[in-house]
């Protein structure tokens, strides 16, 4: 049976066969925040080398919390031998913060998780993962740093905070970092997400796609 396209409409056996794979992957990013994610990764891929932006892909996806997990499953439907799947998301206010991440996993989907917020991770940029519980607090304090060291006030929607975090931070500290405070928590003896914090699992996707620059 033919395959359907975003629109409803079947794909005939010829739009499938030409339909480009890209040497070094595509990547479906799906988020439940409008702003942040989205211009975080796509600045990333635009500051990619050209020759990798044009064998790279990828796709940010905005959807409801709750919606997640079947927004990855529907987008990957389609040729999921070369396409893979995370979705990238904050404790925050989340009650099923670890169970969302289990049945991810379970249903092979990699998780780029933040507690309590993306903003930790951007932390790791400046030289620290500051202990913070609550997201409110990380945003508020990381705006701070940001405006300190970009001379920008922290804007979710700044299609250009990635470069400005790139080109003001140090992006090979902060996957140490956020590394090294993965490690501690788990030696600590926590093993649920949402005991890890302050703790990110966004280092994993990011150094995946910026390990494409050496293939």
């Amino acid at each position: 049976m033919a395959k359907k396209d975003r629109t409803g409409n079947r794909k005939t056996r010829d739009q499938r066969r030409n339909t480009r794979v890209p040497e070094l992957g595509y990547y479906l990013i799906v988020t439940d925040t409008e702003g942040t994610e989205r211009c975080y990764f796509d600045g990333l891929h635009s500051e990619l080398p050209k020759e990798i932006q044009d064998k790279l892909v990828v796709k940010v996806v905005e959807t409801k919390t709750t919606r997640l997990i079947d927004k990855c499953i529907e987008f990957t439907a389609y040729d999921p031998q070369y396409r893979k799947s995370w979705i990238v998301f904050d404790r925050d206010q989340v009650k099923d913060f670890d169970e969302i991440i289990a049945e991810a996993k379970k249903k092979d989907i990699n998780v780029g998780w933040s507690n309590p917020c993306f903003e930790i991770w951007m932390h790791a940029y400046y030289g620290s993962m500051p202990n913070i519980q609550e997201s409110w607090t990380c945003c508020d304090r990381f705006g701070q740093l940001f405006k300190s060291k970009t001379g920008y006030n922290y804007d979710k929607a700044d299609k250009s905070l990635y470069r400005r975090l790139a080109q003001t931070g140090d992006e090979i500290k902060a996957l140490k970092i956020a590394e090294q405070k993965y490690k501690q928590c788990i030696d600590n003896g926590y093993t649920k997400p949402s005991e890890m914090c302050p703790c990110t699992t966004v280092h994993d996707l990011v150094g995946e796609i910026k390990g494409k620059i050496t293939e």
